[in-house]
Formats: C-alpha cells, sequence, structure tokens
C-alpha cells in the first residue's frame, strides 16, 4: 500500500494562480477557428470569440494568458493588428505552415479575449525582429493615459481608458527563433529593451527575461549575474518529448515503453527546474524573481492528414497524467515557480480543448486543470509520498504523484495513480491530526484513451472510493487516474 503524509505545518509557500496559465500563439488552428471565428461567424460568437471556447475557459478559471508567441512573436509588428480590418498588413506565417496571416485577430482583440475569459494578459514583445522604439509604444499604447499621439492612435481605435497589462515578455527563446543570440548578448539586449518599456501611473509592468531551454544552466547563470537587477521574472521553455525531436511518438498509438518514458521525462522537469532555481537563488536569495515556465506540455507527431506546421495531435489520459505530474511538481517548487503556461489553449500541441467547424470537445488535460484549480493561491503543504516504483528498466516512475495545499481552512489533496494496469491503495494522513471527512472527483481511463467529437469517453466524476478509519483516509485508486479529494 501506497502512504500520503501531509504535514500543515510546513509548506514551501504559496501555489500561485498563474501556475495554471495558458498560451494561444498564431500557429495552425489555435486562434483562429480555435478561438476566433468573427463576428460575422455562423459559429455563436461574443466579437468574434467562440461563446463554447470561452466558456469552457472560465470554468477553469484560467488566471493568466500568453500571447502572440511563440516564435510567432518575433516577426509580429503590433501596428500590423490595429485600426480597420481592411486596412491591417498581410503577411505570411514563415514559421508556422506557411499560411497567409491577415492579422484580424490583434492586439484589441486579444484584450477582448481575456476580458471575456477573466484572465490576465501576458504579451510577448517583438525583439528578434522588432525595435527598442516599437515595443516601447506598444506598452504605451496599452498603458498611458496621456495625451500623446500613441494613445490618440488608441483613441482613434475605440478604446479610451488604458488596459494596464502587466506581464510583458522581452523577446521569445532568443537562443534560438527569436535571434540565435549568446547569452551575453541577450543579457544587454534585455537591458536596453526592459529599460524602454516605462511604468505609467499604477500600471507597474512585470518584465520576464528570456530564460533557457532545458538544462541549459549557462544561459540562466549568465542572465540572472547580468541582468537580474531589471527583471521580474525569467522564462523556462521544457517540452516532454518522447523518442526525441527526430522520432517523435505518435499521440495515439504508442507502447507501455512510451508511456513510461514520456511520464519519466515529465517528472524530470522538475530536476531541471531546481538546478535553474539552485542559480536562481546565489544571484536572488529572497527569491523577488519568478521562474516562469510559459511553454510546457508534450509534443508529439501531428495528426495524419494535417499540416505539419500546424502541431495538432490528439490527448490521451497519457497527456493528462504528464500535467498531474507538472502541476505537482510546480506545486513543490512554488517558492520559484511564479507561472506556467500550456502550449497550447487550443488545437495545437497539447491543447485542453479541440475544435472542428463548429464542434467542440474538453480533452482529458482540460479535465486535469479543472481538478487543479482549488489549488490556485493556496498555502502549499508538505506531502510526503511513500511508493513503489513502476515502468522499465529504462524509465521508471513513482506509481502515485501528489500534491496538497490549504486555503480557507480547507485542505486539497491531489492524487494520482501512473500505473496503467493495477489500482492502488494509497493510505492518506494528516500529521498529527485526524481526518474528518472527505469528498472527492476523479478522472481515469487507459493510458490511450481520449475524447473526438461525438465520442466522449473521458470525463470528471464523482469519487468514492474510499473509506475513513480511525482518522486516516485509505483511497483505491483505478488505473491511469487522477482525483482530487477536498479533506
Amino acid at each position: 500500500m501506497a502512504g500520503i503524509t501531509i504535514d500543515r505545518a510546513r509548506s514551501a509557500g504559496t501555489v500561485s494562480r498563474y501556475i495554471f496559465g495558458h498560451f494561444a500563439e498564431h500557429l495552425g488552428r489555435c486562434i483562429y477557428g480555435g478561438i476566433f471565428v468573427g463576428k460575422d461567424s455562423s459559429i455563436p460568437n461574443v466579437n468574434g470569440m467562440r461563446r463554447d471556447v470561452v466558456e469552457a475557459m472560465r470554468n477553469l478559471k484560467v488566471p493568466v494568458l500568453r500571447w502572440p508567441g511563440g516564435c510567432f512573436a518575433d516577426e509580429y509588428h503590433w501596428r500590423d493588428g490595429i485600426g480597420p480590418l481592411e486596412a491591417r498588413r498581410r503577411m505570411v506565417n514563415t514559421n508556422w505552415g506557411g499560411v497567409v496571416e491577415d492579422n484580424s485577430f490583434g492586439t484589441h482583440e486579444f484584450l477582448e479575449l481575456c476580458r471575456q475569459v477573466g484572465c490576465e494578459p501576458y504579451i510577448t514583445g517583438n525583439v528578434g525582429s522588432g525595435t527598442v522604439q516599437e515595443m516601447s509604444e506598444w506598452v504605451e499604447y496599452l498603458n498611458s493615459d496621456g495625451d500623446s499621439t500613441v494613445v490618440r492612435e488608441r483613441w482613434k481605435n475605440g478604446r479610451k481608458d488604458p488596459w494596464g497589462v502587466r506581464f510583458w515578455g522581452v523577446g521569445n527563446e532568443s537562443w534560438g527563433c527569436g535571434g540565435n543570440m549568446r547569452p551575453e548578448y541577450y543579457a544587454d539586449v534585455y537591458r536596453r529593451y526592459q529599460g524602454f518599456c516605462r511604468q505609467y501611473g499604477d500600471h507597474r509592468l512585470y518584465k520576464i527575461a528570456c530564460g533557457p531551454s532545458d538544462g541549459n544552466l549557462e544561459w540562466t547563470e549568465t542572465l540572472m549575474k547580468n541582468a537580474a537587477f531589471c527583471m521580474d521574472g525569467l522564462s523556462l521553455h521544457y517540452y516532454t518529448i518522447p523518442g526525441g525531436w527526430s522520432h517523435k511518438n505518435q499521440a495515439l498509438t504508442f507502447s507501455r515503453e512510451d508511456y513510461f518514458e514520456t511520464l519519466a521525462l515529465a517528472a524530470n522537469m522538475e530536476k531541471i527546474i531546481r538546478g535553474h532555481a539552485a542559480i536562481m537563488d546565489r544571484y536572488d536569495p529572497e527569491k523577488r524573481i519568478g521562474l516562469v515556465v510559459d511553454e510546457w506540455g508534450t509534443w508529439f507527431q501531428v495528426e495524419e492528414g494535417t499540416n505539419p506546421g500546424f502541431l495538432y495531435q490528439q490527448n490521451t489520459m497519457r497527456d493528462a497524467l504528464v500535467a498531474a505530474i507538472h502541476f505537482d511538481l510546480f506545486a513543490r517548487c512554488c517558492d520559484r515557480v511564479f507561472m506556467a503556461n500550456i502550449a497550447q489553449t487550443v488545437n495545437v500541441l497539447q491543447a485542453i480543448i479541440l475544435t472542428e467547424g463548429d464542434r467542440m470537445v474538453l480533452t482529458p488535460t482540460y479535465h486535469v486543470f479543472d481538478l487543479y484549480k482549488d489549488h490556485m493561491d493556496a498555502r502549499q503543504l508538505d506531502c510526503f509520498v511513500q511508493s513503489d516504483r513502476i515502468g522499465t528498466e529504462k524509465h521508471a516512475v513513482d506509481a502515485i504523484s501528489a500534491s496538497a495545499s490549504e486555503k480557507d481552512g480547507r485542505i486539497t489533496l491531489t492524487l494520482s495513480n501512473l500505473d496503467p494496469e493495477k489500482a492502488r491503495e494509497v493510505e492518506i494522513s494528516l500529521r498529527g491530526e485526524e481526518i474528518a471527512g472527505a469528498r472527492g472527483r476523479i478522472l481515469s481511463g487507459r493510458m490511450a484513451d481520449y475524447n473526438d467529437f461525438g465520442r466522449e469517453r473521458v470525463a470528471v466524476r464523482a469519487y468514492t472510493d474510499f473509506t475513513l478509519k480511525d482518522g486516516r483516509l485509505t483511497a483505491v485508486l483505478p488505473p491511469c487516474a487522477v482525483a482530487a479529494i477536498r479533506l
């Protein structure tokens, strides 16, 4: 039997609500058709935004949405996406699929989406092909209430009051698609660009420097040494890619070995985070700077018959468990991890939502976000897990993954059974206290189960397969399951 001991006296800090953030890039059918259909579409919409998608995002209490990229951000010029639609500049999206981008979804549309969803915007500025002036004026356009020419542009385009956008990324993947820069060079570029991103009125900016990919500790060391004094956040990108870039798994057809490789790669992210956090701690012992994991998730082969540049993949219980593993490790590292943004919201990579015409389906990953949302802004609790290791000779993981938090006197425990074949019994206890009662919800299925249009196999249901005795809770988790229990 596995065991989980929750200690209310020990905590790593607050589980920031921003850890449950999302990412929407101009990539494939994420924006166009996935989120935005235009005001004249027959698909029900409000100001061009799909009603069904917005409602689904609102249900998750999405806290923050990153836009416009991704690689697209460093070829995006924001003035191309404001003003009358017929006057907006057309371009070819050379990063993703070579399709025409008509810029009908621009700054005003993005901020309207955030208003409807009820989330904060996170904008990534163009450092790769843009100018300091361009980014500086974008901040001014969005946040200033002064009577300047730039602000008058906003007035002319129908918005009198400033939006007060807080989160700003200074470039994206500047070590790669965002400019192929060396860390020393980017540190100087960052210092220059952020210096011209002004504060207007009470709108204090949270400036996020482009951080490393995966385990590139040299990048973090260089950025912290040279630019820590003027950054609020440092980004980190990590994708779970079983088989590697050249031999990526298929999303739906995979072996037991593939399954355990995927989960082991996801769990390895904790080692990577702690490596970067140790460097950040040397330069920032007060932990003022947040680690912003603004791209994470699974990356498989695209679905057969789809544009390779659209990165459309299906989503199974394997993906759901990857999400649960990530949320558990983000909680354990919440003293440093301030924000995380899954890639991506709709129709791209590990999406929470898939659309096809006027139809929409919620993926297993969506349901994991739903199960974990009570952790938002809660106090993390030490959660000691005793579990055997499962997997293969090459790839092994703990059978049970878990995290716990407390808010308003209520404790939420989220736990997963990573075993694809066996149910697992777990004894749950509160150190020095007795559990008085519990209620729960659960998501479970076979490892390759997924939801498709007109066929929903995986959904959250009430969970009651536990017993309470002598102040301890004994829960039985079916194979491939993620549960949330309120103690």
